[in-house]
């Protein structure tokens, strides 16, 4: 077996006790550290969060200094041409703040055109799938509010590897084969991102140097006012793609409320759409009358319920989730208890359902990264990161070093619904940062990066710390499900029950049993997501932290 390929097997490979309890599996130690933690997908991007740390930076400005790396060192997922979403907690003001950095699609595309060129739905790579990058903005908006060092300070590491070159990690390198063999066509793609290079090669890119410096130096006027955003609306001019500079320089990041469901005594906080958040939230809700402990962690009635109570909550995902600013979109109703008691009605505790409804409230596979850090004054931050599939939409503006974004990809063409294409809005978002408080207090930063497989995967580590008592590293590398085939914001109606697929340290007898259910299993090696947490452990006032194996990443703190 080529060794490139162990990273990506790991998944279907893991045991199902754990080295020392003989229970949940776990593959290391929570990581436990008073004064700061970082837990990233990279561990270079971890020790430069924890650098910053001890440089006298916030967790915001740690934040942002791993995230600015991992676009150079992790660009399979994520960069400065895609969007990003954030949840704090400030510990001066003793609540959450939540940031929604993404962008619009552009003014000069419309749906006329999509249906001139007879277009069902909108391609994923190429000039057509772009929308307005927010993530720089998302930085400045952050470190404007939180941040303590200089930017040019924060920056000043991810400048310096993409300079001076660092190793590329196992499964990124993997990623990027893939990413290369579907975009090497894309204009200028090939010259700064291939060849791919191979587990432990040196790879460079002076050009994104250059950017980091230049917005280090000058703030995000020059990427979305300045030179930069100039570069990029002459580069789409010759490539055919519709994004301007007037998109560029009407772009904002808007400042949200994060919202919440109480579950078992935990409050579980989500942003609102035009992300998926929400979803994890209804799930919890339909899930919470059911004894989940009793159950069994991953047992076949318990799986059963998780897999039914997505099912329920992607209709509504698919039919209720987009930009606000468009449509009235009721999500006190959709996170209610009162709904979910309604919804329930669609959950056989018996049977899988091969087609649901979606509800009536009154008034798929993505890569990302997720990182999260806490600082010495417990402030926290969960912070996700994408250019939506892989590399993105595969353009690389001249000489900039980074990828535009396929977020657009993810509009309806079918006009007149929720999430139905029209210019200046903002598509339907997968990628979302989590938070759990218990009593008004900071418990657990997460997330859990993959497309579609976001809720389902947060669900499962809730579920797994709060139900099945795990602690912050077990509850990631525990086996996980993943449905795929609901009904989506794209138009896709699911008629067949969609597909489950499991990791290999779920049992057979739970298979065999799940089959008998009515669920249809299928074999997917991959796909299952990749977690990091940090929690705060308030009786020795401490954190504790965990990157799972399914990742290159690290926990590490001081």
């Amino acid at each position: 077996m080529n060794p490139l390929h162990l990273g990506v097997l790991l998944v279907s490979l893991l045991p199902g006790v754990d080295r020392l309890s003989g229970k949940s599996f776990a593959t290391r130690s929570p990581l436990i550290a008073q004064q700061g933690v970082a837990a990233t997908s990279h561990p270079l991007a971890t020790q430069i969060a924890l650098d910053i740390l001890k440089r006298g930076g916030s967790a915001i400005d740690a934040a942002i200094a791993a995230n600015a790396a991992l676009g150079l060192m992790e660009p399979t997922g994520n960069g400065i041409g895609g969007d990003l979403y954030a949840i704090v907690w400030s510990a001066r003001d003793q609540k959450l703040y939540g940031l929604n950095a993404s962008g619009k699609s552009p003014r000069g595309l419309t749906m006329e055109e999509f249906k001139k060129r007879k277009l069902t739905s909108i391609p994923l790579y190429g000039p057509l799938p772009v929308s307005v990058p927010g993530c720089v903005d998302g930085w400045f908006e952050l470190h404007e509010k939180f941040g303590k060092l200089p930017m040019k300070e924060v920056l000043a590491p991810a400048i310096g590897y993409a300079r001076d070159g660092f190793p590329v990690t196992q499964l990124i390198s993997y990623y990027w084969g893939r990413g290369v063999r579907a975009l090497q066509d894309q204009p200028n793609f090939a010259s700064v991102f291939a060849p791919a290079p191979k587990e432990g090669e040196i790879f460079r890119n002076p050009q994104l140097a250059n950017t980091l410096e230049r917005i280090g130096q000058s703030g995000k006027d020059i990427y979305y006012r300045g030179d930069i955003a100039r570069a990029i609306d002459s580069f789409c001019r010759e490539v055919g793609c519709y994004l301007r500079y007037e998109d560029l320089a009407a772009h904002s990041s808007k400042w949200v409320e994060p919202v919440s469901t109480n579950y078992r005594g935990y409050d579980v906080w989500e942003l609102p759409p035009n992300g998926q958040g929400i979803a994890a939230l209804q799930m919890l809700n339909l899930l919470e009358p059911h004894d989940l402990s009793s159950l069994g962690h991953n047992s076949a009635s318990t799986l059963h319920l998780l897999i039914e109570a997505k099912k329920i909550a992607f209709e509504d995902r698919a039919k209720f989730y987009a930009d606000t600013e468009f449509n009235k979109i009721p999500v006190d109703v959709l996170i209610s208890k009162a709904y979910a008691d309604q919804r329930r009605k669609h959950l056989d505790v018996n049977r899988a359902k091969r087609r649901i409804p979606a509800g009536n409230p009154r008034l798929e596979q993505g890569d990302t990264i997720y990182l999260t850090v806490a600082d010495k004054d417990r402030n926290m931050i969960s912070l996700i990161q994408s250019n939506y599939a892989g590399f993105g939409s595969g353009l690389v503006p001249t000489g900039l070093g980074f990828v535009l974004q396929d977020r657009g990809a993810l509009f309806n063409l079918k006009e007149g619904e929720f999430n139905s294409y029209e210019p200046g809005k903002r598509p339907f978002h997968t990628i979302i940062p989590a938070f759990v408080t218990r009593d008004g207090k900071p418990f657990m930063s997460f997330g859990v990066m993959g497309g579609a497989m976001q809720p389902q995967g947060h669900v499962q580590v809730v579920s797994n710390i709060i139900d099945h008592g795990m602690n912050v590293q077990e509850a990631g590398d525990a086996a996980r499900f993943r449905h795929t085939g609901s009904s989506q914001p794209t138009g896709e109606t699911m008629t067949d029950g969609g597909l489950v697929s499991l990791e290999s340290g779920i049992p057979l007898e739970v298979s065999r049993a799940l089959i008998k259910m009515g669920h249809k299993l299928g074999m997917a090696v991959g796909g299952y997501g990749g977690y990091q947490a940090i929690l705060y452990d308030r009786e020795n006032d401490a954190y504790r932290a965990a990157s799972e194996s399914r990742k290159d990443g690290m926990a590490a703190g001081y």
